[in-house]
């Protein structure tokens, strides 16, 4: 699989020289630490890290063999009221496994440190100030608040994490959306264990690694303690003056470019045994998740469901008419439990009974019944966006499946848990870069999870000026494909009193009648398409006895989204958008026009963003076209200040005025 550039960038990893040997220790808190008024290179944090330190080592026991120990020092400088939220610290830990015990984790050393009086005083977390909740069945989580805290503030923390799976650490997070002065992280494996390490986001770091010698006592069967010695790879990471990574309009998912040190297993070389390889390849990690019961076997299981998809299809030919007879069945009769996953839960054929399931089920069932119509139908296997990317092969790089048909040669990507999509319109949390095809006798192949052809948003306006400014008209607007999808998800539970409410604030408190609209509930493949009679007096301004009117109305964009001076992560549109603005202004009677802005055409040499605004004008009517193409649904950030320049001619063009005169 080939990475865009950006990854390549995203994922390089730096080893430079030995590790600062600088001495962090929780406990160690000054009168000028807790002194300090502002952070002193990012004076708008609202707290900081002062230091993560992170250990990972490994123990022993008879019965599970080595285990990972995970060890997080933490400790915080609350500067503002907004720091406050640092009191509240959350882990999640995972439960799920079929082999394996669940990991068990432990908070302590939570303490606050307070000036008070010109002394350091610190409050202790108390016991009852822990929780511990049931996320899914996969998952956990404790939480802590620490006490007493307030705005000068210093808490620290400390929690390990003890876990028999060893194929994959806990991802060791060295960026926030506050500063972090200091990080360390050492690792201690011993030699019969190969990690890969990975470096997410770029961040400078200093590392070295070493051999050493480890050992381990453990009681035997017969109470008896036994120990052994063996070499270990000591490996240090550690960095200073990370800056916060601060959320930035039009990006997917920040945790995909968040400062993070991953490791996974790559080989195991046990002494007197074969060497077991981890590393995996796509193909193999799609062969190992078929081979699972809750995944292949799964989707041989049609015996129950052949009747249902008799009666349905009955005497249709058209396999286009079967998918989306199917499609819309599946997507009516089951209600998704907002599980996500690959693998079944309870099994298709309960969830089928139940008529709810997760996603893995409901879309099983979609492609068995597919199959029983006569369509080739596969899963496809998919990380989600919050899920991150999957730049490298692993089983956990995954977390949701769809389906894909094919009917002469031409693909169909679809997923029945939601109610509002339709072949080839995926939820938009899916659409992340590639998905992974499992075939029949579990070979694979990767596939492109982005919309081939863009989505349209079409506006048609016809609007007449009064003499004192005061305007009216009628306004159609349709949309397809992802912007129907996403009007949809939007409004979907809204009544129309309070969508109009909101939409006619959002265009300039226009007052809105005669509204109407088709599709958004119904006929989910066809274009949403509204309609609607408006009247408003702010639209236009009256100067000198001249009409300045903005060339799309209330369509007009007032700012620039790109207003950062750099930019870090990419700019990620989601999907390819076009969309066309046709304007007719009837000017009042007694007026003529007396300028027109300068038509304009901006193109990227690629053709991935493309812009026009043209005017014409004849007796009392003016036209004016408009056309704005994103050909791309992603942008790397070193494009970022081209697409600044871009958007910020686009909203001036919009922001130049029609002027009409007295005759």
């Amino acid at each position: 699989m080939r990475l865009p550039k950006f990854l390549i960038a995203i994922i390089f990893f730096v080893f430079i020289v030995k590790a600062n040997s600088q001495n962090y220790q929780l406990g160690k808190v000054t009168i000028a630490e807790l002194k300090e008024k502002v952070h002193l290179i990012d004076s708008s944090a609202s707290a900081a890290i002062l230091f993560k330190k992170g250990r990972t080592y490994f123990s022993y026991n008879k019965d599970a063999g080595f285990t990972a120990n995970h060890v997080c020092e933490v400790k915080i400088k609350i500067y503002k009221k907004e720091g406050l939220k640092w009191a509240d610290q959350k882990v999640r830990f995972y439960i799920g496994y079929e082999n394996l015990n669940e990991d068990r984790l432990e908070f302590s050393d939570a303490i606050t440190y307070n000036l008070e009086n010109g002394a350091v005083v610190k409050t202790k977390l108390e016991n009852q100030g822990a929780f511990k909740k049931k996320i899914n069945n996969y998952w956990k989580e404790k939480a802590i608040t620490l006490p007493n805290v307030k705005v000068g503030s210093i808490i620290e923390y400390k929690y390990i994490l003890k876990s028999e799976n060893i194929v994959k650490f806990p991802d060791f997070d060295i960026q926030y959306d506050i500063p972090v002065n200091y990080f360390y992280y050492k690792t201690e494996i011993p030699e019969f264990y190969i990690y890969k390490p990975i470096l997410i986001g770029g961040i400078p770091l200093e590392n070295d690694s070493k051999f050493s010698t480890g050992s381990q006592s453990f009681e035997n069967e017969h109470n008896q303690t036994n120990s052994f010695s063996y070499r270990q790879i000591e490996a240090y990471y550690s960095g200073k003056n990370v800056p916060a990574l601060y959320e930035e309009p039009y990006v997917n998912n920040i945790e995909n470019y968040k400062g993070t040190i991953k490791h996974e297993l790559e080989r195991v070389r046990m002494p007197e045994q074969p060497v077991k390889d981890y590393t995996m390849t796509w193909e193999g990690v799609a062969k190992t998740i078929f081979k699972d019961n809750s995944f292949g076997k799964e989707l041989n299981e049609m015996s129950f469901l052949v009747e249902d998809v008799k009666r349905l299809i009955g005497n249709v030919e058209s396999q286009n008419e079967r998918l989306n007879l199917v499609f819309t069945y599946v997507q009516n009769k089951m209600n998704w439990n907002e599980n996500y996953g690959y693998y079944t839960d309870k099994g298709i054929k309960k969830a089928y009974t139940d008529q709810t399931g997760n996603v893995a089920e409901i879309n099983f069932i979609l492609i068995n019944m597919l199959r029983l119509a006569g369509i080739e139908a596969s899963p496809v296997l998919v990380s989600t966006i919050e899920n991150g990317l999957p730049v490298y092969p692993t089983r956990t790089g995954f977390n949701y499946v769809i389906a894909a048909a094919e009917i002469e040669g031409k693909q169909f990507l679809l997923d029945a848990t939601h109610k509002y999509t339709s072949p080839n319109i995926l939820p938009l949390n899916v659409l992340n870069w590639k998905g992974r095809l499992i075939k029949n006798d579990g070979t694979s192949l990767e596939i492109d999870l982005e919309p081939s052809n863009p989505s349209k948003e079409s506006f048609n306006l016809m609007a007449k000026i009064a003499q004192d400014g005061k305007m009216s008209g009628q306004v159609r607007i349709l949309r397809t494909d992802y912007d129907a999808y996403h009007f949809r998800v939007e409004n979907g539970a809204k009544t129309q009193d309070n969508y109009l409410e909101k939409f006619e604030a959002e265009l300039g408190n226009l007052s809105i009648s005669n509204y109407k609209i088709e599709n958004q509930k119904s006929n989910i493949k066809d274009p949403v398409l509204e309609t609607f009679s408006f009247t408003s007096g702010s639209q236009s301004d009256i100067i000198g006895g001249k009409i300045f009117v903005s060339p799309l109305l209330f369509f007009t964009r007032t700012k620039n989204p790109f207003n950062q001076e750099q930019r870090v992560m990419p700019v990620y549109f989601g999907y390819k958008n076009q969309q066309k603005y046709n304007v007719n202004i009837e000017i009042p009677e007694g007026f003529q026009v007396e300028s027109l802005p300068q038509p304009i055409r901006i193109a990227t040499e690629d053709k991935n963003i493309i812009y026009l605004l043209n005017f014409s004008a004849e007796g009392n009517k003016i036209q004016i076209t408009c056309a704005k193409e994103i050909n791309s649904s992603i942008f790397a950030a070193e494009q970022y200040t081209g697409l600044k320049n871009i958007f910020q001619k686009v909203v001036a063009s919009q922001n130049e005025k029609i002027v009409l005169k007295k005759m």
